[in-house]
């Protein structure tokens, strides 16, 4: 074996330990970067064999075309020499058989096995689904339009990229099969712009009027389902399902002009139609509103009067022994309940070590079922995360003291500490860190009761996107690379402080690492002693 393919082979084995639901983790999409420019280079390799020996090939009937045409002009004459004839017999006897042999000659089969081998490590039909789900959650969180997303008109972007009719259709149709009618509309609709604005597409306008004009009329409009379907049918006369739409959504507007006629309810037989624009639905999540806003910078409640507050510090957790010397920046950045933020907590050598452990085990982020206590993906968490344990490198553990430094808190019961990685419209939709009254059992199995506080880390920059946010009292808390917030999640009771149901937006644009802590109650009964309120 080659050292090019053993290192080939050493890449996908390390490809294969990440493999599926690459969307989830820019921080492993990496990888495909590396994988597809590995590709380039077997393809240009195939090129230039595949153009070398069709250069043998041309050369060869070049010389034989020059050759027939003086034989063939006189056979007889040209045969009575008897080293022609000799040659002739030759060449139809082995050098045609060696020129076959080039042609058949397989140029790709270096480049066919690379493919075939790094194909089982691509990204899956699951994962074109989530990315196209993900850059419809940007659409809808931070309110672009279809077209804004497919000019690629996003903020901060230092590439400039494009969707073209067919990526635009492929969207459409992710949606169609999701029952997401809503985003088809945006997107059929995008599609058939583009196409008449002249755009190059695989793609038909009738293949495209089908799919939108179903999905108008499950949103409701008939009368733009109808109008549709009949641009179908005069684009393509045969389309069956078309003839067999308008037919029954004709009998359903004549129903719909009887119904009026005998309710008298309406001066007019038709209503007008929207024009295409129709009301997101509503979902499972009752903030939706609020969380989205405060993601796009909107309705945060800091008023003048409560910003007066807030305030900056050194602080050195209560003269701990550690910080006296060199104390860390403290600022608040709410008031009640009380939410701070760190600086200067991870330096940029020991984010990218950090990165650097927990790479290699990112999987899919999990949540616990209130009911069953059992982890389980969920489409309302995209992210990748892993778990690093002191004995993983001396910078977990350096990390692990620092952060018992600045909260005087004991990690003794502390979880391990948590990295994750943000994906394609990488989010976490509202969540509490600690356990309800309705789910007594989810920290059960550590023995160290409920979660106390929450210690976040920011380990990179977001250019858009990727705020924390409080929906509950209207924070948005933005990503600064180094930077650490810490709140409680309990009242000094050990009742829930319900206020921090919190956060994480969808990033727009960037890569967003964090990493976290969760602290217990087990161990911090005298170093936050009990109380009636949550006043420190």
């Amino acid at each position: 074996m080659t050292l090019w393919m053993t290192l080939l082979v050493t890449c996908i084995i390390h490809m294969g330990q990440a493999r599926a639901e690459f969307f989830t983790s820019i921080g492993q999409m990496t990888d495909l970067i590396y994988a597809e420019k590995d590709l380039v280079q077997s393809l240009k390799a195939y090129i230039q064999e595949e153009e070398s020996k069709l250069a043998k090939i041309k050369s060869w009937a070049e010389k034989m075309e020059s050759l027939t045409v003086r034989s063939s002009s006189d056979p007889e004459g040209y045969l009575s020499h008897p080293v022609n004839a000799y040659k002739l017999v030759k060449r139809l006897n082995t050098e045609w058989l060696e020129l076959e042999n080039l042609v058949l000659e397989d140029a790709a089969k270096g480049f066919i096995a690379n493919l075939t081998i790094q194909r089982q490590f691509f990204p899956n039909e699951e994962d074109e689904t989530g990315a196209a789900k993900a850059l419809m959650r940007l659409q809808d969180t931070y309110k672009l339009d279809a077209e804004t997303i497919s000019k690629g008109e996003f903020p901060g972007t230092k590439y400039r990229s494009a969707l073209t009719v067919d990526d635009c259709f492929g969207m459409g149709k992710t949606a169609y099969n999701e029952g997401d009618y809503y985003h088809t509309v945006l997107w059929m609709q995008q599609a058939l712009k583009q196409h008449n604005d002249g755009e190059e597409a695989a793609i038909t306008k009738a293949e495209i009027l089908d799919y939108l004009s179903y999905a108008v009329f499950q949103l409701g409009d008939i009368h733009r389902a109808m109008e549709l379907t009949r641009r179908l049918v005069s684009l393509d006369p045969n389309h069956e399902r078309a003839g067999s739409n308008m037919r029954y959504f004709e009998k359903l507007l004549q129903n719909e002009r009887e119904t009026r006629t005998l309710n008298e309810s309406s001066s007019t037989l038709e209503p007008t139609t929207t024009g295409g624009i129709y009301d997101r639905p509503q979902d499972y999540l009752p903030e939706r509103e609020i969380y989205e806003g405060l993601c796009r910078g909107e309705g945060v409640n800091m008023t003048p009067r409560r910003q007066k507050r807030l305030f900056c510090r050194y602080h050195n957790g209560n003269r701990n022994p550690h910080l006296i010397i060199a104390p860390f920046k403290e600022e608040d950045e709410w008031d009640s309940p009380h939410i701070v933020r760190y600086y200067d907590v991870l330096s940029d050598e020991e984010i990218e070590k950090i990165k650097e452990l927990a790479k290699p085990k990112l999987a899919r982020a999990t949540v616990r079922d209130p009911k069953t206590g059992v982890l389980t993906v969920a489409n309302y968490r995209v992210s990748k995360s892993s778990w690093l344990e002191d004995s993983d490198d001396q910078v977990i553990s350096k990390v692990n003291l620092r952060m018992e430094h600045i909260t005087g808190l004991t990690a003794k019961t502390a979880e391990l500490l948590q990295v994750a990685n943000y994906g394609m419209g990488g989010q976490y939709e509202p969540h509490f860190d600690f356990s309800r009254k309705e789910e007594p059992d989810v920290f059960k199995h550590l023995g160290t009761g409920n979660r106390l506080a929450t210690f976040l880390n920011y380990m990179s920059d977001v250019e858009a996107g990727g705020a924390t946010v409080f929906p509950d009292f209207g924070a948005a808390i933005w990503p600064k690379k180094g930077t650490a917030v810490f709140w409680y999640n309990l009242f000094r009771s050990g009742e829930g402080d319900y206020r921090t149901r919190h956060a994480a937006c969808p990033v727009l644009v960037g890569c967003k690492w964090v990493s976290n802590k969760w602290f217990h109650e087990r161990g911090n009964e005298f170093l936050r002693p009990c109380g009636t309120t949550e006043v420190d």
